[in-house]
């Protein structure tokens, strides 16, 4: 196992850790808000990811105590979104980099500590768990600037939370803490903040001691059936190819001979 932090431009830094990849939002002085370049920059590493075979899971946070993200750059509106035409050319940057987060192979763990706001917070729900230390708050005040939330980024949101509940969160405008944010289902976990590293370590741990594969199918199965629509043959002809895999094999001669398996993701 390496472990080599790597700054990919100073706003966003990623250490590869085996097979784990730590992103982390590198603006503490500005909560760790999204410019155009880092919306970029996450499409591209997340999209790297997606290709890497060796990754066995993501894990996102924001550097400091203070917040996760709070959404993008309000500073560079003048110039990135002052009309509808600039916007969509903007969304086209954002939803990129949200959809490749949203359809990495690979499980994406948010690691929330303070603030998760605005697009910030739907940063986290494209994320496949969501583990918070006690003190985040959770909440997209957008009407205060006159601004909407597009479909499809409003769409993980409500599916996490249910139609009503994401209303509510986008009427009121209103911070929610931990304890609001768990019960509506937004957020898995929640962990003392002192333990807070530990508590992720944990989770990832968890994931990865897994065979790999079937945690990139699971994710891929659980994200097809919130599609409506009928499941093919060939889909649910998928869920048997995990009887082919050598993993399959490893998994099952561990556990008859009680040992502890070694999955390759093959």
């Amino acid at each position: 196992m390496h472990d080599d932090t790597m700054t990919t431009d100073d706003t966003i830094l990623v250490r590869r850790e085996g097979a784990i990849a730590r992103v982390v939002l590198n603006r503490p002085a500005k909560l760790n808000c999204v410019s155009v370049a880092m919306w970029v920059r996450l499409r591209a590493l997340f999209e790297g990811f997606d290709a890497d075979a060796d990754l066995r899971c993501v894990v996102i946070e924001g550097a400091g105590e203070k917040a996760f993200c709070v959404g993008a750059d309000i500073a560079e509106f003048g110039t990135t979104r002052a009309t509808a035409a600039q916007a969509r050319d903007y969304a086209a940057l954002s939803h990129g980099a949200l959809a490749a987060i949203a359809s990495c192979r690979h499980p994406v763990i948010a690691a929330i500590r303070g603030l998760c706001v605005g697009g910030g917070l739907e940063l986290a729900c494209v994320a496949d768990l969501r583990i918070c230390a006690e003190g985040a708050r959770f909440g997209i005040p957008v009407k205060r600037l006159g601004l909407v939330v597009a479909t499809s980024e409003l769409a993980p949101l409500q599916r996490l939370v249910g139609p009503a509940r994401a209303k509510e969160i986008l009427l009121t405008g209103d911070l929610f803490d931990a304890a609001a944010a768990e019960r509506m289902g937004l957020v898995n976990r929640i962990v003392p903040a002192e333990g807070f590293d530990a508590a992720v370590a944990a989770l990832v741990g968890s994931i990865i001691e897994g065979a790999p594969l079937v945690a990139r199918w699971h994710k891929r199965f659980v994200d097809r059936l919130a599609d409506p629509r009928p499941l093919t043959p060939a889909e649910h002809d998928e869920s048997y190819l995990c009887f082919d895999t050598a993993d399959f094999r490893a998994g099952t001669a561990a556990f008859l001979a009680r040992t502890k398996p070694v999955f390759e993701g093959r």
